[in-house]
Formats: structure tokens, sequence, C-alpha cells
């Protein structure tokens, strides 16, 4: 075997040892579980690779999420921001909370009153058999803050479709892409807006220009920012009252 060295081990030039230098290198890169620390070069080779299965499949939700978070190193902080400026969002920013099956009670929800955003929330997860524990984890974003802001992204996208009534069929996720791109400018969103409708038929593509892309880009531009809403305490409200509140337009 390897021999051993009797006395201490080599010091670093600040009279740590190599392994107490290690371990505080990877306690620095990792800044929250499941981070994984990547390059400038890194991460435009992961962009270019999601874009293009995400163009190839926009079901493959895994790429759409990696794209999101290694092209939304503008858009992020400028989300983190708004969230600081808004009591709401502040509030959100400190608490934390995040929107799963465990945190969600189901049963009180289904009993909330027809309209009311918890109510309709329910009915949408319900319509269209999708989940709130679907939402992959940040694993590419370099700030454990702005990491935290692309998870509650992620998580109150159902709450864009309950909003605005759209289906998670591709015309549905299409007319919320470009309510959201409005919204967090992130480039992924950006991306999946324009190329989305590709896959349209003709009769849908007439619908999407001439009524719910013209709508979706004036609620976008008119809403204040949806993630300064805390929407685990206004499951009571009303959606219309919601629209009111945030300046959504009432769908066509």
């Amino acid at each position: 075997g390897r021999a051993r060295p009797s006395h201490s081990e080599p010091r670093g030039r600040d009279g740590r040892g190599e392994e107490e230098e290690e371990e505080e290198m990877e306690g620095w890169q990792q800044l929250y579980p499941g981070h994984i620390p990547t390059s400038p070069l890194q991460k435009a080779l992961l962009a270019a690779g999601s874009a293009v299965m995400a163009l190839y499949d926009p079901y493959r939700h895994d790429m759409v999420a990696v794209l999101g978070e290694t092209t939304g190193c503008l858009a992020l902080p400028n989300l983190r921001d708004k969230m600081k400026n808004h009591p709401e969002g502040y509030r959100i920013l400190q608490e934390r909370p995040r929107i799963r099956l465990s945190t969600l009670d189901m049963a009180r929800l289904q009993g909330l009153p027809e309209g009311s955003l918890g109510r309709e929330y329910v009915r949408f997860l319900e319509d269209n058999k999708v989940s709130p524990d679907t939402r992959m984890p940040p694993k590419f974003v370099d700030d454990e803050e702005l990491a935290y802001v692309i998870q509650r992204y992620r998580e109150v996208h159902d709450l864009m479709h309950t909003l605005l009534g759209m289906p998670t069929n591709m015309l549905g996720e299409v007319v919320v892409k470009w309510f959201e791109a409005i919204q967090t400018g992130l480039p992924m969103c950006v991306l999946g807006a324009a190329f989305g409708p590709v896959r349209l038929s003709t009769r849908k593509l007439q619908v999407l220009a001439t009524e719910l892309v013209p709508w979706a880009i004036r609620s976008g531009l008119n809403a204040s920012c949806v993630l300064n809403i805390y929407y685990e305490q206004r499951w009571e409200q009303p959606v219309q009252s919601l629209w009111e509140e945030l300046g959504i337009l009432p769908p066509p």
C-alpha cells in the first residue's frame, strides 16, 4: 500500500490542509441540493442542446427546464428584483413557499366555491391530468436565491393556465408562453412562444394570430408581476377578482 507520512499533512499556503481546501471548494460550488456548477461554455452547450431537443419535442419538460436555467442569467435577476421591491413578493422570497401535493390540502381546495382560485386550480389539474410534483428542481442556476425564483416560476405555471383559462394542449401552451414571455423575459418562454405555433393546424393558427396572441400580449403588458402573488394565501379569492387585481384582461 501507499505509505502515509507519520507527521502532519502538507499544508496549503494559508496553513490549511488539502482536504480542508477541497471540502471548502465543494461547499462553495454546490450552492443548494442538486446544484451542478457549470462554466459559461458548459452552459452555452447545454443551452444549445436543450433548445434543439425542446424544439423537436416541446413536451420534453426536462429539456425545457435546462434551457430556462442556462439562458435566464439576465431575466432571473430582474424577476428577483421585482419580487424584492414588492411587499408580497418579498415575503415569498423570505418564506420560500412550495406548491406540491405535500403542501396542498386538496380536499379543502375541492370544497371551495365555484370560481375561486383554489377550486379552479384543482379543476385544471384534474381535467388535464397533471400534477404539481412534475416540476423539476433547478440544477444549473449558480445562485441559490435565483434558483428559488425559477422554481417558483415553474410551480406557478399551472396557475397561469388556470388564470388564463388555457388547457395543456399545444395551443394552450403557446398562449401561456406568450403571456409568460412578456411577463418574465425568459428566453425559454420567448422561444416557446415563437416556435410553438409551427405544430398547429391552419385553423388554430388563425385563432392564435387574430385572437389569442394579441390578448396574451396585452394581458402580459398590462398585468403586474405574477410572481408577486402569494397564491397559497389566495385560494378563496375569485379568479375574476384576481384578474382585476393583476390587470389580466378577460379571455376572448
